[in-house]
């Protein structure tokens, strides 16, 4: 006989291909089937901050979740408004400074200073030149160097926070 486990939601943005690709990985590490929580990440597909604020409040003005994070770059678009609406919606906003690559290329211990394009040609080698591709995270983003990035990014302590990793 199966025990039911009521289930809890959590809706997870990422700002672009990367960040939902990293997501991914991220639940696919820490959230197994029948733990009690359903986790759907999804893309808003760029446009920076603003539009990924605003397509996240669309989607749960049609679904209703308990939990709603967005992971969103801080180079475009990020205001105290835009930040506003998103508490309004009571949406967690984890903030890549000032991108997502360079946040990933810090958790490595890597140079992390320059445009976010020198950033994405530096990051790229680390997952096999596939960052869209989910599957590529885990030979450099496996617990351990998660678990250590909680102290120095606060994006990834609220991730992990979400995700039940306290």
């Amino acid at each position: 006989m199966r025990i039911w486990k009521a289930q809890r939601t959590l809706l997870i943005v990422g700002e672009g291909a990367v960040e939902e690709a990293f997501l991914t990985h991220a639940k696919t590490l820490y959230v197994p089937r029948g733990c009690g929580l359903s986790v759907k990440v999804s893309n808003a597909h760029g446009k920076g901050a603003s539009h990924v604020v605003e397509w996240t409040r669309r989607q749960i003005d049609n679904i209703q979740y308990d939990s709603v994070a967005v992971l969103l770059d801080t180079d475009t678009d990020w205001t105290p408004t835009v930040e506003k609406r998103a508490r309004q919606k009571k949406i967690t906003v984890m903030e890549s400074t000032p991108c997502i690559e360079a946040l990933l290329l810090r958790m490595l211990g890597q140079n992390s200073s320059g445009d976010s394009r020198i950033l994405k040609k530096r990051f790229a080698p680390y997952v096999n030149n596939a960052p869209t591709d989910p599957t590529q995270y885990a030979k450099h983003f496996g617990d351990p160097i998660l678990q250590a990035s909680r102290k120095t990014e606060p994006a990834i302590d609220a991730l992990l926070t979400l995700l039940n990793q306290r």
